[in-house]
């Protein structure tokens, strides 16, 4: 094409002018039938004046094809561009370029200038090189909704809101409408689909896959089926959705492949007035399906995974706690970690037959925290569950728990308070606590002393046996026994950041409790220990209350 620009232009002579010697004429010279560039000259009304064999060879397959189309066969968008370059007087020396179609070819027509409003017209065919534009402005379009898709899809982990944005992102740039497809729970499907600009609409229909071509086999994770094989005129009602503008005239169907198993299939529709799918554009199809179908997979194993934890979280979290035959409990925790809700520390309150109105409360500290330390904790409350009808004896209980720690796989041990708490006739408590490894519980008097249960004994999954002392203690109306782990009395902070919270602030700050109520006490001391700690890290906290009210409750 440079050597073309660089090419001397020729001139034909006008009618009625000098005669010139033949060598002007463009037919005689080399350089105009050897010119691998079609070449046309027109006269100032359009018309053909002279051409090359190359052009003769690209109009030849033009000639009365195009409707409106000089007897010559100079195409009409060439025809136009000539009348706009000369307007009847002459031609510009810097005329912009021309361009359009002759015979399914795409051709850019540069002018240059010759006398009595005559043009020369080069061609040039850009037909391959329109294509390659096209093919990059398709992989780019293809490319930013790839990367839109995967941002979208990945950022939600609800299986819901997944097929939402699926939907609408296809239905906006694959096809007209979009409808997707999950596997059925029992004999019902979950449907999903959405028409360009609109919402995306949820049901669950009862509906059978074989009646959609290819529908079935992708639902199975099979190979998807060609769009020319789907006769749309087949679809069942259900696959339409009630707002599409005219009648189906181009089908898709993908399927999503997941984590080892399908996460459903898409169907994308295009009406009859739009062009049908290109394999092109079935290629993407299967690209974003393959995308969607990763998302849907993860949010589908996340809620199944949510749904597992939340249901071993109601049995590790500790229980809510509150007045049982007519002691007030009271209890807080705090995990380790601010983003986990269970660890090592546990407490419990078992509540005895209605005849011995005594209760059986535990509370405890597993070696560690964390996941780890909380598999441990289920396992020894659901043993103390077990041996609640032996929670008189506590020496007995501890031995059996120590028996069962010690023949598991666990190497941790724990260090637990038991007490089995009765309320009298005459409003007193009577408490009977032993303590196997543990810190002793302590005491809040209504006067304000703070007095310390005299029980001890030793940890258990360590030892072959165990060695415990139980006490015997009353509490009186308005007085409190603390149950707590050593997540509290441990917890460094202070002014240096270094320095235990300590047993001595532990009494200090029950001191001032006396007189209130188990809720209020147990809140207070965690308060008082996460002043202390600060940002700073911690163990497990664990505080239990037990209470006699001033008053008798019914």
């Amino acid at each position: 094409m440079g050597r073309a620009r660089r090419a001397p232009v020729p001139v034909i002579p006008s009618p009625g002018s000098p005669a010139h010697a033949r060598a002007t004429d463009l037919r005689d010279g080399p350089a105009w039938k050897d010119a691998p560039y079609p070449v046309l000259v027109l006269d100032a009304d359009g018309t053909v004046a002279d051409l090359n064999p190359a052009a003769r060879h690209v109009l030849a397959d033009h000639r009365g094809e195009e409707e409106g189309a000089p007897r010559d066969g100079v195409p009409a968008w060439l025809a136009d561009a000539h009348r706009g370059l000369t307007g009847g007087a002459g031609v510009p020396v810097t005329a912009a370029p021309a361009a359009g179609e002759i015979a399914d070819r795409y051709f850019e027509a540069r002018p240059g200038p010759v006398a009595d409003g005559s043009a020369t017209w080069w061609l040039v065919d850009a037909t391959g090189r329109r294509e390659a534009e096209r093919s990059l402005l398709s992989a780019r379009r293809q490319a930013e909704v790839r990367a839109m898709v995967s941002s979208t899809l990945l950022s939600s982990l609800n299986v819901p809101r997944c097929a939402e944005v699926a939907t609408q992102t296809a239905s906006e740039h694959l096809a007209d409408a979009a409808l997707l497809v999950l596997p059925p729970v029992g004999r019902r499907y979950a449907v999903t689909h959405a028409v360009r600009g609109g919402p995306a609409v949820h049901t669950s229909r009862l509906v059978d896959p074989r009646d959609v071509p290819g529908l079935a086999e992708a639902l199975q994770g099979y190979p998807p089926v060609p769009a020319r094989w789907i006769d749309p005129a087949t679809l069942p009602e259900w696959v339409v959705p009630a707002d599409f503008d005219g009648a189906v005239g181009s089908v898709i169907v993908a399927p999503l492949p997941g984590h080892g198993v399908p996460a459903g299939a898409l169907v994308l529709l295009r009406s009859s007035t739009e062009q049908a799918f290109t394999p092109d554009e079935e290629d993407f199809a299967r690209l974003f399906a393959a995308r969607a179908g990763t998302a849907l997979s993860a949010a589908r194993l996340y809620s199944e995974q949510s749904a597992i934890t939340a249901t071993l979280m109601r049995e590790l979290l500790p229980p809510t706690l509150e007045n049982v035959h007519g002691v007030d409990y009271a209890g807080r925790y705090r995990a380790a970690s601010d983003h986990e809700r269970i660890g090592g520390d546990f407490y419990d309150v078992h509540s005895g037959a209605d005849a011995s109105r005594e209760t059986f409360v535990v509370l405890g500290d597993v070696a560690g925290k964390g996941l780890e330390a909380a598999v441990l904790t289920g396992k020894i409350r659901n043993t103390l569950h077990a041996l609640v009808p032996l929670a008189s004896d506590h020496e007995q209980v501890l031995t059996l728990l120590n028996g069962a720690l010690l023949s598991s796989h666990h190497t941790r041990f724990a260090t637990l308070v038991l007490a089995c708490v009765r309320r009298e006739d005459d409003g007193r408590v009577r408490l009977r606590l032993t303590s196997a490894g543990h810190m002793p519980p302590l005491l809040v008097r209504a006067d304000g002393r703070v007095e310390e249960a005299a029980t001890h004994g030793t940890l258990v999954g360590a030892l072959p046996s165990i060695s415990v002392r139980t006490a015997e203690e009353w509490l009186a109306p308005g007085e409190t026994c603390l149950l707590y782990t050593d997540g509290i009395t441990e917890a460094r902070g202070g002014p240096l950041g270094d320095e235990l919270f300590g047993e001595h602030r532990l009494r200090q700050a029950l001191r001032e409790c006396a007189g209130m109520p188990g809720e209020a006490v147990v809140e207070r001391v965690q308060m008082l220990a996460a002043q202390w700690l600060g940002t700073g890290n911690h163990d497990d906290m664990a505080t239990v209350a037990i209470s006699a009210p001033r008053t008798a409750r019914r």
